[in-house]
């Protein structure tokens, strides 16, 4: 299969192809590259919870297209989708939608037809000028990815409407978010539960995929029977935490 024969990453997405990637927080590229070497389908720039500026974000991009591996970029809100999607990025996954008018205004922000994203083709989105308006509108329209974050209760009173608005591709269940939203200290909280329950209807009815995070592969079988199908597997940082301790304990046992 020639490289450009393969679907894109929205494409797998929608097809609600099993996949898994990590959050990336400590700003570099070198990681990416391993990554992506690796093997990993994606990697999530955490520019919401870690010091991300665009001249990080941008290379990190860049990196990640080194290794053919798509980046999407968590950002903080809405006002931040133009400089993560001009520097590149396959997609963005966008915090807080708790009611349709958000949903919508992410939408927007993310497309040209339709939208309302500013015009620049000289970016790397555009291949620095290379593309036509027209061309860049249509490739930008037909490749960018929208996942928006459910982790508030107040999106629990419109889940149905939210999961319906057209233009979001994938949603992602803020677990922590509303464990803390709803009182608790446990995802497993029955008052939790319900509410992810709640939200993995909606998204099911409206035919969409689902997205979680998950602190290792185990606990992605217990997802997977919820629909869930794109994984984000801890974080760069995690992972490296989890195996230095593994090998330190292993060390300390010889």
């Amino acid at each position: 299969m020639r490289h450009s024969d393969k679907p894109s990453f929205r494409e797998r997405l929608h097809a609600q192809k099993p996949m898994l990637g990590t959050f990336l927080k400590s700003p570099g590229v070198q990681s990416v590259e391993i990554l992506g070497d690796v093997g990993f389908d994606f990697a999530v720039i955490d520019a919401e919870h870690a010091p991300w500026d665009r001249r990080d974000i941008d290379l990190a991009i860049l990196a990640g297209r080194s290794q053919t591996m798509p980046i999407l970029v968590r950002v903080e809100g809405t006002a931040d989708i133009l400089n993560a999607l001009d520097c590149g990025a396959t997609g963005v996954m966008v915090p807080h939608v708790s009611d349709p008018q958000i949903a919508r205004d992410v939408v927007a922000a993310c497309r040209y037809q339709g939208g309302a994203r500013g015009f620049s083709n000289s970016p790397r989105a555009g291949q620095y000028g290379a593309l036509s308006l027209g061309d860049h509108l249509k490739k930008s329209d037909d490749s960018v990815v929208v996942i928006a974050m459910l982790e508030d209760g107040k999106a629990l009173d419109h889940a149905a409407e939210i999961a319906e608005v057209e233009g979001i591709d994938a949603f992602f269940l803020g677990r922590g978010d509303l464990t803390v939203a709803m009182g608790e200290t446990s995802t497993q909280a029955e008052t939790v539960q319900r509410a992810i329950g709640i939200f993995v209807e909606a998204v099911k009815a409206a035919g969409k995929p689902l997205c979680a995070f998950v602190g290792k592969t185990s606990e992605i079988p217990a997802l997977q029977k919820l629909g869930v199908s794109m994984f984000i597997l801890s974080s760069e940082q995690g992972l490296l935490r989890q195996a230095a301790s593994a090998e330190l304990s292993q060390f300390q046992s010889l």
